[in-house]
């Protein structure tokens, strides 16, 4: 079964506590404005693999917000994003480090932070910040968070394939991520 994007569920909470107790996973995907296309990708692999994404793209009252250049309400729709969520994805490149949002939405609330590097993000650039969380750096790395997250083994996941394997030429994320096995940080 494919995740959800939470923006579209009928069901809001008011806070992570709740969504936490109740024991919903879901993924709030963070990432800055030049990155939207990867984030969508990112969100996208993570739906196919059953997992429950909230991301931005889709909020037409954040869009809206924004037009209105209203931040009281920008920040509003994006707290209800990760009141909504049981864990956050940060996207990382070379554009985050100017982005104003993505340092407010790991603030904003303890969540299960995961940092994940986009293409091209070498050794020893991430941003302070996202140097204490989990760092997602390939292909590999995802898919081993996927299958923490979904209480499935990757074997299963990628013969059912909701996933793809990460040195498979199909991987619809190989324009996005590096494809590098053990290079840690």
């Amino acid at each position: 079964m494919a995740g959800l994007n939470r923006l579209y569920y009928p069901k809001r909470y008011t806070s992570r506590a709740q969504v936490i107790a109740l024991g919903v996973k879901c993924v709030f995907i963070s990432y800055q404005k030049k990155d939207r296309e990867a984030a969508v990708k990112v969100a996208e692999y993570l739906q196919a693999a059953g997992i429950d994404v909230y991301i931005d793209v889709y909020d037409s009252e954040l869009r809206i917000q924004h037009q209105n250049d209203n931040p009281k309400e920008v920040t509003k729709a994006i707290c209800n994003g990760i009141n909504n969520s049981s864990h956050m994805l940060v996207l990382v490149s070379p554009s985050t480090m100017f982005s104003t949002w993505v340092p407010f939405e790991i603030g904003y609330d303890k969540t299960d932070l995961g940092v994940l590097c986009l293409k091209g993000i070498p050794k020893g650039k991430l941003p302070e910040y996202a140097r204490t969380a989990t760092i997602v750096r390939d292909i590999y790395d995802l898919n081993s968070l996927i299958e923490k997250l979904s209480g499935k083994k990757k074997e299963l996941l990628l013969e059912t394939k909701m996933m793809s394997d990460y040195n498979s030429a199909s991987n619809p994320l190989l324009n996005v991520m590096d494809n590098l096995i053990n290079d840690t940080y």
